[in-house]
């Protein structure tokens, strides 16, 4: 009787630990199962995320670039000049709705004052000058076809000093849905020991490429 109550416990526990070996090995199979399609539907959705951004980026490169040609006159913040005149070419790339960065570059003529002159460390100056800015910059829209500017670069003298200026300019602006651009910035130049600046009003034609 004793031999028979014996049989039947080990019997229940062999049943018991089969029963619990097989549970855990189906766990364990399906939790990889598991991972494996949390895995698969991971990668799967980035690289349609991916190909859905690129197609995005693909449909609109026709109009992300934007080319802008300006005129442009200022007052300058120091004596040696009374007036800027210049032309600018300005090419503009839309990371988003209301941000775009820019690059422009053209020329500058700053003409002399009577009897003022640019004084630095090479030489007193009372002539023209003529300089060539590169400036790469940022133009985030704050409402519907306004916006802030910001640019910064450098400023190359073509004659006096011939020195090579630090530029940055704030600015603020107004881009019409016909392509009308107007912008009004500070612009400074700095370095070399001789600072200037000027306060200058940009009107400008843009269109897409």
């Amino acid at each position: 009787m004793v031999d028979g109550k014996v049989f039947v416990w080990r019997s229940q526990d062999f049943l018991l630990n089969l029963f619990t070996n097989f549970t855990t090995m189906i766990l364990k199979k399906t939790t990889k199962w598991i991972a494996a399609a949390a895995m698969l539907i991971v990668i799967t959705g980035s690289r349609v995320q991916a190909q859905s951004v690129y197609k995005t980026k693909l449909s609109s490169s026709k109009s992300v670039f934007r080319l802008g040609l300006g005129l442009e006159g200022a007052y300058p913040t120091k004596n040696f000049s009374n007036f800027e005149l210049g032309g600018t070419a300005r090419l503009q790339y839309d990371l988003a709705n209301n941000l775009s960065l820019t690059l422009t570059s053209g020329f500058y003529h700053f003409f002399a004052k009577d009897g003022h002159a640019q004084i630095s460390e090479k030489g007193i100056y009372t002539n023209d000058l003529n300089m060539i800015p590169v400036k790469l910059g940022l133009k985030s829209f704050f409402a519907p076809n306004f916006y802030l500017s910001g640019e910064a670069g450098a400023g190359f003298e073509l004659n006096h000093a011939q020195e090579t200026k630090l530029i940055l300019s704030p600015g603020i602006g107004y881009a019409g849905n016909k392509g009308l651009d107007l912008g009004l910035r500070y612009e400074n130049f700095s370095g070399n020991h001789s600072n200037y600046g000027l306060i200058g009003l940009r009107v400008a034609y843009g269109f897409k490429l």
